[in-house]
């Protein structure tokens, strides 16, 4: 198959799905190749400011659903990704950032020069955990649509949700907000519906080309 056509089916397949098969599983090693093409996801800087959580405990999901708006994909995914926005790793002093930009093998000169523009570029969200989480928490979003494609490449429905109460939804997970914030969920599983029809405006009216 072309292989744009092949990319074509991929986007087209991936909806946001509204209600899972609850009792379809998806395999472990289909998860972790979902869970690995997140990884592999773009970044500012190349900070990789996320981390997954990967809930499968329906203990935990039936406890997180009130807080999520009672929303049924909560409780019928297989597995529930928590994409957390990083927060404390991504400030200078930590040393997390400089071993960032060690692993890249540059010359000092680089080195120092590229620590120092980052500085320089985050100097108002470094010293403010809320403007730290609302840069890192774009970054989750290039992420989060790697795993859906991921996902819909292998027939895996995915479904992603703004639609919580941050806060209570790290309290009930435990998370130290000092180091991460949650930016968004995401359930994957099997679809029970048929997948609407895809709404988008037309290329010509959303594209300007300027020359």
């Amino acid at each position: 198959m072309d292989k744009k056509e092949l990319f074509r089916q991929i986007v087209e397949f991936r909806h946001a799905c509204k209600l899972f098969d609850k009792d379809k599983i998806i395999p472990k090693e289909d998860l972790f190749y979902i869970l690995d093409m997140g990884r592999l996801s773009p970044s500012s800087f190349g900070m990789e400011g996320w981390k997954f959580l990967a809930i499968q405990n329906p203990t935990l999901k039936e406890k997180l659903k009130p807080v999520c708006w009672n929303q049924p994909q909560i409780t019928t995914c297989s597995d529930l990704i928590v994409i957390l926005a990083a927060i404390d790793r991504l400030k200078p002093k930590n040393g997390i950032v400089a071993e960032k930009f060690a692993r890249r093998g540059l010359p000092k000169e680089k080195y120092e020069a590229y620590l120092n523009v980052y500085s320089d570029f985050l100097k108002d969200e470094i010293e403010d955990d809320d403007k730290m989480f609302c840069w890192s928490s774009k970054q989750t979003y290039l992420a989060a649509m790697s795993l859906m494609l991921a996902a819909a490449s292998i027939g895996v429905d995915s479904c992603p949700i703004e639609g919580f109460e941050r806060e209570k939804v790290e309290n009930i997970l435990g998370i130290d907000t000092k180091k991460y914030r949650v930016s968004l969920l995401l359930p994957l599983g099997y679809r029970v519906n048929p997948q609407p029809k895809h709404l988008r405006e037309k290329l010509e009216d959303i594209v300007e080309f300027i020359i």
